[in-house]
């Protein structure tokens, strides 16, 4: 057994019973956001985390060790992405890349916006237009610095 495998038994798991990430966050005391990045192979869970997702999703012991090692980073099979959503966020880097640059060097220097001290919310926002996806994301800045 690999980390790939606890996922592919998470998401069996999630699909033959009929379960939404929404409802895992609370169980684990975290966010939707988080709890999905880690139940799809991104993110380290403690101990106490890793029992909460096994018992959730029915995994054995071993797997649940899984949950708790340092994970590769990095999700996607290919550089460009195929998936149309996944997709249209590579677009959306493409074309506002250099834009979210510009601004957030001109708003606080020269640095990067973390994605480890980060957070996001997803929420669905109605629209009579119809619906929209709301992302809100929080990163820390991180200044370069001279040495």
């Amino acid at each position: 057994m690999n980390r790939e495998d606890v996922t592919d038994l998470i998401i069996q798991a999630k699909v033959s019973k009929g379960i939404k990430w929404a409802d895992v966050a609370p169980k684990v005391g975290l966010s939707k956001e988080w709890v999905t990045a880690a139940c799809l192979g991104q993110m380290t869970l403690t101990a106490e985390q890793a029992a909460a997702i096994g018992d959730i999703f029915d995994l054995p012991e071993e797997a649940r060790l899984w949950l708790q090692e340092v994970p590769y980073k990095g999700s996607l099979p290919t550089s460009v992405p195929t998936d149309p959503l996944i997709y249209r966020f590579y677009e959306l880097i493409s074309v506002y890349g250099t834009t979210f640059k510009a601004l957030i060097h001109e708003e606080f220097g020269d640095g990067i916006m973390s994605a480890i001290d980060f957070k996001m919310d997803l929420q669905r926002e109605a629209n009579p237009m119809g619906d929209r996806v709301n992302i809100v994301m929080s990163g820390k800045f991180l200044p370069y610095k001279t040495y």
